[in-house]
Order: structure tokens, then C-alpha cells, then sequence
């Protein structure tokens, strides 16, 4: 049996609650965004292994690891905006089905450029699913309280596969080949390919007269694209005129885009959205917030392994704990949402946040682990209570016609905000690391952590305190950048209604 949503908005006395088919719905769409996240990340232990079996070039590795993320950050506003025009469930299906497929190919891929294909059209089917998921949620939970748990579910599986992600792909690459990173998404992607027409509505917008803009879909590529990975290349590279100039042509598409959309009668992302105090001021406390959690995450994975000496795959499990922290705050603000104003809760979060990344700034070498993990499991539970509150805020503003483009407008804003993180925080890391390091260190060893491991002993202990030095600003940072999103919350969001 096939369901069929009417033409939104939908009429009625009051919103409908969900049943028993809408939250098994959520669970089988919650598979696929689970693995979407993983994806982020599930190359992480498996290239030494792609490595030696493809002998890519050191360009055609790291294009291996990043294409995913670049392709997937430039189409979301893309394929959001397809979604709303031809259907959520059309959508999020035929990109299960190509996320299959692009999995097989990767898995098999004989070449560099084979799989590096792959992982492109693995961007691609992710851009499909991400926006389309968080859309469906909007139709399948009318009921604002049920909403509100549901998108704390998906903000949770969000952050957990992505640091999931890892610790599977180490799992994985032990016992078979690298291959079965890939493959473990197909039986995940057959479920909802069968149980997808059975128990998702589908739904889309009102009919929209005209073509497809396809002129606004390059701008939006050719504004997130270029941008994001210009500013990733700034970050780990330093200053060079390539990623300097692809940040300046992914502005001046980002402002000709915004000019295309105010001079459309159907625009693809809708400006007047984005000047809602609920929206607007969501899609930027989430931009803030990954800045803020993909900034120092760097620091913490270089922390466990250069300074602490685990092995990748060790720091990877304990990576994990922290994730206690969101399983427990998350559902915590998500209810104490349903009793005063969203915007206190959120700048609680925040600030929780901020309590957790200052005592970070605390940390010495002599500081025992447990204490680094539960300082991490205070911010990353204060950061996420408040993303899921930005989440369901923004969503509820959106109008039910336009839930997939202000999905994945959302989720281009917190793509947009990690690589900001990487780039701010990134280089006022490396400019205190440098700054503690004695002159008469090696250059490299100046310059990073990994310059200074094959250097002498007295080299690479300076170099760890230096970094652990360099780790404690990140931290504070970080803390400016969440007390500035919670008086943002009380500011923007505070009464404003979703």
C-alpha cells in the first residue's frame, strides 16, 4: 500500500498526532542518515589499506577523503529544493538507490579516479538524503511536541554517526577488505528502498509552474563548493592564491545566487525565510555551533593520538564517550523546551557548552583522560541539546511547502560553519603551538605536531606541550563562540515561535 499526502498546507482543526506507522517511518529513515554521517568519516582507517591496493597520488588521496563532503555540502540546497518541487519520498528513494549503487562501485573500484567517481556520486545520493529526511519529519509529525522528539532522534543519529564512523570503518578494515566500508550500507539502503513506499507519505509543495531553475542550482554548487573547500585548504594549508581564489568566486556566486532568488516569482531557497527571526536565527546559532564543535574536534583526535600516543583506532572508541553526553542532554532539553521559551534553553545549552569547552582550557599534560572525556561530553551535550532546538525551531517556522529547501538550507549552514571552525580556530591553534615552540626546533616541528614526531625527544616533548598549550586557547575560543550563540538565542529567538 502506497501513501499520498494531499497538496500542503493541509487543512484541519488541529495538528494530527503520530501513530505507530509514523515513528516505525522514523526508524527505518533513520538508517540512512545514519550512514550518510558515517560516510563523513568511515575513510578515516581504511586509506592506508585503499593506499596500498590503489596507490593513489597524494592529491588523489586527499580528494578521495574530501570529495564526499564537498559534493554533499554544494548540492544539499540543490536537491532540498528538488525535493519540495517533485517529492520528499521520490527524492530520498531514488538517492537510497544511488547511494547503493555508488557504494557497490566504490567497494570495487579499480582506480583512483574510480573511486574518487564514486565517492562523488556518493555526495550526490547524500545530498538526496540528508535534506529529504529532516523534511519528511515535517510531515510525518504535525504535532509539535512529537516533532521535537523526533528531530532530537535525528540531531542525535547525526552526531553519532559521524563519530561512529570511525570506529567502524577500524572494525571493518580488521577483519576484510577495505571494500566492506562501503558495502555495509546496502542492506541499511535495501530496507528503505522496501519499507520507504510503504510507510513514507509522499509530499511535496503546491505545483509550480515553469522549469526547474537549473541556473540556481549551478550558482548554489558553484557557491558552497568552491567556498567550503577554499576554506578547508586555508585552514590546513596557510595562505595560497588556488584556495584563496576559489573562496572569492564562491562568494561572488553566493551573491549573484541570492540575487537570482529575490527576482524569481519561484525562487529555490525563499529570502523572506531567512529574515524570520525563528528561522534565520537558527540557521546561524547552528552555524555557530559546528564552528565551534568541528574547530576543536581537530585538536581533541590530535590530542588522544600525537600527545597521548593511542593508536587511531584507540582514540577513535574513545572519542565515543562523549556521545554520553548527547544521548543524555538532547532528550533533557527537548523536554524542558515544552515548558518555557525554546531561546532559554538553548542559550542553557550553549552555556553549558561553554562551561564544558572552559575547563578544557584548563587542561595540562598531567591531566588525567577521564577528565578531558566528561569535559567533552559537557560541551558536545550542551552543543547538540542546543543544535536540536535549532533544528525543530526551524523547521517549524519553514512552511510545510518549503521543508525540504529549509532543510538543506539549514544543513548548508552547518557545513558552512565547520569549515569556518577549521579555519578560525585552526589558525589560532597553530599560531600559539608556533608561538610556544623554541626557536631552535626543527621548522617543521615549528609548524605542527606531526613535523615534530620524528623529530629528537627534547623536540617532541616541547612540541606536545606547546600543543596541549595550543589546545587550551582553541578551547576558549571555542567558549567565546558558544557564550556569543546563547545571547544570540536570547536576542533572535526568544518568544519567536516555530
Amino acid at each position: 500500500m502506497t501513501l499520498t499526502a494531499q497538496p500542503e498546507p493541509a487543512t484541519g482543526p488541529g495538528p494530527a498526532r503520530a501513530g505507530r506507522r509514523e515513528w516505525t517511518a522514523l526508524g527505518v529513515l533513520m538508517l540512512p542518515l545514519l550512514l550518510v554521517s558515517m560516510d563523513v568519516s568511515v575513510l578515516y582507517f581504511a586509506i592506508p589499506s585503499v593506499s596500498a591496493d590503489l596507490r593513489p597520488g597524494a592529491t588523489e588521496q586527499l580528494w578521495i577523503l574530501d570529495v564526499y563532503g564537498f559534493v554533499l555540502a554544494g548540492l544539499l540546497v540543490t536537491m532540498g529544493a528538488l525535493a519540495d518541487r517533485v517529492g520528499r519520498r521520490k527524492v530520498l528513494l531514488g538517492g537510497a538507490a544511488l547511494f547503493g549503487v555508488a557504494s557497490v562501485a566504490a567497494a570495487y573500484a579499480q582506480s583512483p579516479g574510480a573511486l574518487i567517481g564514486a565517492r562523488a556520486l556518493l555526495g550526490v545520493a547524500g545530498a538526496c538524503l540528508m535534506p529529504a529526511t529532516l523534511a519528511l519529519l515535517r510531515v510525518l509529525f504535525t504535532d509539535p511536541a512529537q516533532r521535537a522528539k523526533a528531530i532530537t532522534l535525528w540531531t542525535s543519529v547525526m552526531a553519532s554517526g559521524i563519530a561512529l564512523g570511525p570506529v567502524v570503518s577500524g572494525a571493518l578494515v580488521e577483519h576484510f577488505w577495505w571494500g566492506s566500508v562501503f558495502l555495509v550500507n546496502l542492506p541499511a539502503m535495501a530496507l528503505l528502498l522496501v519499507l520507504g513506499p510503504l510507510l513514507l507519505p509522499e509530499s511535496k509543495g503546491p505545483a509550480v509552474t515553469g522549469r526547474f531553475d537549473v541556473l540556481s542550482a549551478a550558482l548554489s554548487l558553484g557557491a558552497l563548493l568552491p567556498l567550503i573547500h577554499g576554506i578547508k585548504e586555508l585552514a590546513e594549508d596557510g595562505w595560497a592564491p588556488l584556495p584563496a581564489g576559489g573562496v572569492a568566486v564562491g562568494l561572488l556566486a553566493g551573491l549573484l545566487f541570492v540575487r537570482r532568488q529575490a527576482r524569481l516569482a519561484h525562487p529555490m531557497v525563499d529570502l523572506a525565510l531567512l529574515r524570520n527571526r525563528a528561522y534565520g536565527g537558527s540557521v546561524l546559532a547552528n552555524l555557530l555551533a559546528m564552528a565551534a564543535t568541528v574547530g576543536f574536534a581537530v585538536f581533541l583526535t590530535q590530542y588522544l593520538q600525537s600527545v597521548l600516543g593511542q593508536s587511531p583506532f584507540e582514540a577513535a572508541l574513545w572519542s565515543l564517550v562523549p556521545t554520553v553526553g548527547v544521548l543524555a542532554g538532547a532528550p533533557a532539553a527537548a523536554a524542558l523546551a515544552q515548558k518555557t521559551d525554546r531561546a532559554y534553553v538553548m542559550a542553557g545549552g550553549f552555556l553549558v557548552a561553554a562551561a564544558g569547552f572552559a575547563w578544557l582550557a584548563g587542561i595540562d599534560r598531567a591531566t588525567p583522560l577521564w577528565v578531558v572525556l566528561v569535559a567533552g561530553a559537557v560541551y558536545a551535550g550542551g552543543l547538540v541539546s542546543a543544535m536540536t532546538l535549532a533544528n525543530e525551531l526551524a523547521l517549524g517556522a519553514a512552511p510545510p511547502e518549503r521543508a525540504g529547501s529549509a532543510a538543506a538550507v539549514l544543513e548548508s549552514g552547518a557545513e558552512l560553519g565547520g569549515a569556518l571552525g577549521m579555519a578560525l580556530l585552526g589558525t589560532l591553534g597553530a599560531a600559539v603551538y608556533t608561538g610556544a615552540m623554541p626557536a631552535s626546533a626543527p621548522p617543521a616541528a615549528r609548524e605542527t605536531l606531526g613535523g615534530a614526531l620524528t623529530s629528537g625527544p627534547s623536540v617532541l616533548d616541547a612540541a606536545r606541550t606547546a600543543f596541549v598549550e595550543a589546545m587550551g586557547v582553541v578551547a576558549v575560543g571555542a567558549a567565546v563562540l558558544m557564550v556569543a550563540s546563547a545571547a544570540l538565542s536570547l536576542v533572535l529567538l526568544r518568544r519567536a515561535r516555530g
